[in-house]
C-alpha cells in the first residue's frame, strides 16, 4: 500500500512539474513579443501589490522565521530569511527600478554591412524559460520575477522550503501585477511543493521546457545543480570576499571600508570574509582595524602577526582562509606586499568580489587588472556587489563562472542574441 501511495505521489509530482514547464514555455512565447509598455505596467502593478500586501507578507514571514529558529537554523540563515518593512519597500523599489530600465529585448548590439550588400545585425532576444533555485532569501522571488519579466523570459521559481509561505505571499503580489497588465499568470510560477525531487526535475529540463538554471544558495546547492543539471547553468558560488589594505591606504578610509564590508550585513555573499593588511603599514593600521571590528562585535581570527596585536584575536587555521562565514567572524592576515595579497586571493578566493584600499593608482590598477574575480573594487566596500547598486534595478545572483554572464545577473544578462540579416536578392555563388 505504501509503495502504491509513493508511486501515486511521484506521478502527481511529475504531472505538476511537467505542467509548470509546459505553461512556462507557452508564456515565454507571449512574453517574447510583449511590448515594453505592457511589461513596465505589470512591474509597477507588482510593486503596488507588494506594498499593499506588506502586513500579510510580514505575518507569514514571522511564522517562517519562528519555525527556522525552532528547527535550529543558524542566525545568518534566519537573517537572510527575515523581511522587514524596509526590506519589503526595497523589493517594491527594485520592481519600479526594473521598470525604469531600458528594455533589452530587440536592442541592436552591433551591425555591419558586407561587401555583397548584406546588412547584418546582432540583436538581443530572451533566453526563454529560466529556472531559478534559491535558498532562504524570499526577496529573490520578487527580484527574479521582475528581472525575468523585463527581459522577456518566463521563470520557474523554486525557493527554499523554510521560506515557502513568504515566497508564496510575494508571488501572489507578482501574479496580481501580471493579470492587471493582461500578461499570462504562468509568466512567473512558484513551485508550490518542498519535495526535493522537484529540483531534480527542473535540473533535467522538464522535457525541454527549461533553457537555463540559476542556482542561488550555499555550496551544497550549487554543487548539486552543477553535477545534475542537463541545461546550462549560471554558477553562483560562495562569496569568499577579500579586502586588501595596501601600504598607501588612508587609515580612516581603510577602517570605514573594512567595517562596512564585514559588518553592514554579514549574511550576504558580498560580505568580506578575509582582510589582508600590508606589512609595511602593520605598525600603524593593523591594531586600529582589529579594534574597530572587535568593538563592533566581530570575532577576528588571525595569523601570528595579527594575534600579537590583540590578545582577543583567535588563532586562524588553514580552513579559515577558505570559509564563507556569513556571520560576524573575519579572518585577518598580514602579507608581505601586493604580490602576496593577490596570490592569497587567487589561492583561497571564490572569484566573487575582492577590493583594494589604496592611495597608489598604479597599485590599484594592478589589482583591478590582475585579480580574476567577477567584481573588483578600488576604495569601496565589497557590499556594493549587488545588481541594484550597479544600476540594474535588482539581480538574481552574482555569476562567478565564465559562461555567458559574469558578476551581477540583471536584465541584459538574461538575454542572448540572434543575427538578423537583410538582403536585396543576394545569392551565394
Amino acid at each position: 500500500m505504501d509503495a502504491a501511495v509513493k508511486r501515486q505521489d511521484s506521478q502527481s509530482l511529475d504531472a505538476l512539474m511537467l505542467g509548470i514547464g509546459e505553461a512556462a514555455r507557452s508564456a515565454a512565447h507571449a512574453l517574447a513579443t510583449a511590448s515594453e509598455e505592457t511589461k513596465n505596467a505589470a512591474l509597477r502593478k507588482m510593486a503596488d501589490a507588494v506594498v499593499a500586501r506588506t502586513d500579510e507578507i510580514l505575518a507569514v514571514n514571522a511564522e517562517d522565521g519562528r519555525a527556522a529558529k525552532e528547527s535550529g537554523m543558524e542566525d545568518a540563515f534566519v537573517d537572510r530569511l527575515t523581511l522587514t518593512e524596509d526590506r519589503i519597500a526595497g523589493m517594491a523599489k527594485g520592481l519600479r527600478d526594473i521598470a525604469a530600465l531600458a528594455d533589452p529585448v530587440g536592442q541592436e548590439m552591433a551591425s555591419w554591412e558586407r561587401p555583397n550588400g548584406l546588412q547584418i545585425s546582432r540583436v538581443r532576444v530572451p533566453l526563454g524559460v529560466i529556472g531559478i533555485i534559491y535558498e532562504s532569501r524570499p526577496n529573490v522571488t520578487s527580484d527574479a520575477g521582475g528581472l525575468s519579466l523585463k527581459s522577456g523570459n518566463a521563470v520557474i521559481l523554486r525557493g527554499g522550503s523554510n521560506a515557502l509561505a513568504t515566497s508564496q505571499a510575494i508571488h501572489g503580489a507578482l501574479v496580481e501585477g501580471l493579470t492587471a497588465a493582461g500578461l499570462p499568470e504562468a509568466a512567473i510560477q512558484l513551485v508550490p511543493v518542498t519535495d526535493r525531487a522537484a529540483v531534480g526535475m527542473m535540473l533535467g529540463g522538464l522535457n525541454g521546457s527549461v533553457d537555463v538554471i540559476v542556482p542561488r544558495g550555499g555550496k551544497s546547492l550549487v554543487a548539486r545543480v552543477q553535477e545534475e543539471a542537463r541545461v546550462p547553468v549560471f554558477a553562483h558560488l560562495e562569496g569568499i570576499c577579500h579586502v586588501y589594505v595596501e601600504r598607501s591606504a588612508d587609515l580612516q578610509m581603510a577602517k570605514d571600508i573594512v567595517l562596512n564590508a564585514k559588518m553592514r550585513r554579514t549574511g550576504i555573499c558580498g560580505a568580506a570574509e578575509t582582510v589582508l593588511v600590508d606589512r609595511a603599514i602593520a605598525e600603524t593600521h593593523l591594531k586600529p582595524l582589529i579594534e574597530i571590528l572587535i568593538d563592533a562585535g566581530c570575532e577576528v581570527r588571525g595569523d601570528e602577526a595579527v594575534q600579537q596585536e590583540d590578545d582577543r584575536v583567535i588563532a586562524a587555521t588553514e580552513a579559515d582562509w577558505l570559509t564563507e562565514y556569513l556571520a560576524p567572524v573575519v579572518a585577518m592576515k598580514v602579507v608581505a606586499d601586493q604580490r602576496e595579497a593577490m596570490d592569497h586571493i587567487a589561492a583561497y578566493g571564490s572569484q566573487h568580489t575582492d577590493a583594494i584600499v589604496s592611495g597608489d593608482q598604479a597599485a590599484a590598477d594592478r589589482f583591478l587588472t590582475q585579480v580574476d574575480s567577477a567584481i573588483v573594487l578600488h576604495n569601496a566596500s565589497t557590499q556594493f556587489a549587488d545588481g541594484g547598486e550597479f544600476g540594474m534595478g535588482a539581480e538574481i545572483g552574482i555569476a562567478t563562472g565564465r559562461f555567458h554572464a559574469r558578476g551581477p545577473v540583471g536584465v541584459e544578462q538574461l538575454t542572448t542574441f540572434k543575427y538578423v540579416v537583410r538582403g536585396s536578392g543576394q545569392t551565394r555563388p
